[in-house]
C-alpha cells in the first residue's frame, strides 16, 4: 500500500522539485500540492493523506497554525522550514507536528523523515536537533535527552554500539551500508550531545536499549 502525501509550499519550483523527488519512491504517491494554507487544509480533508509535508511560512497562515488545526487527525504533519531556531521547532511540536526537516537538507533526508513520521515516529533533522537538544539539556541540568529523540534505526545502531560492535559489523547486522552507519553514529552523537563510545554505551544501558538483532 502506498503512502499518500500532500505537499504545501508557496515556492512553486521547490514544491515541484520535492514532488518529483518523493514520486521516485515506489511506495509514495503525491496526491496533492498546495501553495496556501487553506488549500492544504482542504486537500487534507478531501484526499486524507498519510503525511502532509508543510512549509512553516505560508502566506495566508503559518504552518504551525495548520498543524494545530489538524492535531488529533489521521494525517501526520512533517514541517519543512528554513528556520532552525529552537523556538520554531518547539512551537511546531506543541502544535502537533510529528517531524521537522530543514529545507537545506531536503532530499534523501526528506524521504527518511516521511517514512519515520508515517510509521508513528518523531523525526528531527540533525541541524534542527542540535538547538533542541541543547535546550533540553539546559532545562534538565545537562542530562542527555530521552531516547525518543532518536529514530528507530538510530536506536538500533546505538544498541549495537553498546554491544561493542564496529561500524562494519553493524552494517552487516542491519543490512545497510557502512557509510549509512557512520551517518547514524554522527546523528546520534549530535542529538544526544555525547561524543565517546563509552558515554554512548552508558546512555544505551541506562535507557534500556538492547539489541535483538
Amino acid at each position: 500500500m502506498s503512502l499518500r502525501l500532500v505537499l504545501a509550499d508557496d515556492h512553486r519550483m521547490l514544491r515541484e522539485a520535492l514532488a518529483e523527488l518523493l514520486a521516485r519512491e515506489p511506495d509514495f504517491e503525491v496526491v496533492g500540492e498546495a501553495k496556501l494554507a487553506h488549500e492544504a487544509l482542504d486537500l487534507v480533508q478531501w484526499k486524507r493523506p498519510d503525511v502532509l509535508v508543510l512549509d512553516v511560512g505560508l502566506p495566508d497562515m503559518t504552518g504551525i497554525e495548520v498543524a494545530r488545526r489538524l492535531r488529533g487527525g489521521d494525517t501526520k504533519v512533517l514541517m519543512l522550514s528554513a528556520h532552525m531556531d529552537k523556538r520554531f521547532v518547539e512551537e511546531a511540536f506543541k502544535a502537533g507536528a510529528a517531524g521537522y526537516v530543514s529545507k537545506g537538507a531536503a532530499g534523501s533526508e526528506l524521504v527518511r523523515a516521511v517514512r519515520a513520521v508515517a510509521g508513528g515516529q518523531t523525526y528531527l533533522s540533525p541541524e534542527v536537533a542540535g538547538p533542541v537538544v541543547r535546550a533540553l539539556r539546559d532545562r534538565q541540568g545537562g542530562a542527555p535527552p530521552p531516547a525518543s529523540v532518536l529514530g528507530r534505526r538510530e536506536r538500533q545502531v546505538l544498541a549495537l554500539i553498546a554491544e561493542g560492535k564496529r561500524s562494519g559489523e553493524i552494517a552487516a547486522r542491519l543490512n545497510i551500508r557502512v557509510g549509512t552507519v557512520e551517518v547514524h553514529r554522527r546523528n546520534i552523537a549530535h542529538k544526544l550531545g555525547l561524543k565517546t563510545v563509552a558515554d554512548l554505551t552508558k546512555y544505551a544501558l541506562r535507557e534500556g536499549l538492547t539489541s535483538p538483532y
